[in-house]
């Protein structure tokens, strides 16, 4: 008897707030993320980390319409957040979704040149002057789409000399000064502000994006992505995605 609560007495002091003893998220999820999330995603990556110890945060940044073609084509994923609804319906309609995606976020675009604005431009009918070189997004990923409507709406035609797979390739393009301007997110003006500014233009609200998240349906750690899910969705999250410059989803 005194061997059994011995044993039992040892048990009590047994150390049991380990993630894997109350079921917190360990492991690796790998989340697909639209290129402009790199900066505030990585940002929630850090903080996930720190608050599930035994966690790592994977990402893969690229445009929204290559990540879905990689899900649906079998790449192993946790998480797929989409800069476009249009994306995210090529993995739901797939069955790659383990639930409905929740919009999280939305996202505008503005007119990125060098800093200074040495061209003085001031809307989009400026980006047609003979000679300005300006580059966008491919039409088929959101940030072309977007480009599209945008110009659509201001009765504007503009021709690129560059379309780039994803926003961040339209972005560079005007860091390097190969080109004098180009039609990139409010976002990722913002964390380049050092060296580009961001044009703001009315047909803007014409095109806005809502950002829409979901766990994949084969996830190799669905308890870890269903977490990082809430942390985006919650008031940590939308703090990290509004400083970056995202505007909160539609709704309460």
């Amino acid at each position: 008897m005194l061997a059994t609560s011995a044993l039992a007495l040892a048990g009590c002091g047994v150390d049991r707030t380990g993630p894997a003893d109350d079921g917190g998220p360990t492991g690796t999820v790998t989340v697909f993320a639209a290129a402009s999330l790199t900066e505030s995603f990585t940002a929630l990556g850090r903080r996930f980390e720190a608050d599930h110890p035994g966690s790592t945060v994977t990402f893969n940044f690229a445009g929204s319409s290559a990540l879905a073609t990689q899900i649906t084509q079998g790449a192993p994923a946790d998480v797929f957040a989409s800069a476009a609804p249009r994306n995210m319906a090529t993995v739901t309609d797939a069955g790659h979704a383990a639930g409905t995606p929740t919009v999280f976020a939305r996202n505008q675009l503005v007119i990125a040149v060098p800093e200074g604005n040495p061209q003085r431009l001031a809307g989009l009918a400026d980006l047609t002057r003979p000679g300005l070189k300006v580059a966008l997004c491919a039409t088929q990923v959101p940030c072309g789409a977007a480009a599209t409507t945008a110009l659509d709406a201001a009765g504007v035609r503009v021709t690129p000399v560059t379309l780039e797979r994803d926003v961040k390739g339209a972005l560079a393009k005007v860091k390097l000064g190969e080109v004098d301007a180009a039609l990139v997110y409010r976002t990722d003006a913002r964390a380049a502000d050092r060296e580009i500014d961001g044009i703001d233009f009315p047909e803007a609200t014409r095109a806005v994006n809502d950002y829409p998240i979901v766990v994949l349906a084969d996830a190799p750690n669905p308890t870890a992505a269903r977490a990082f899910v809430a942390l985006v969705r919650s008031t940590a999250g939308r703090t990290v995605l509004t400083d970056a410059g995202f505007q909160p989803p539609p709704g309460p």
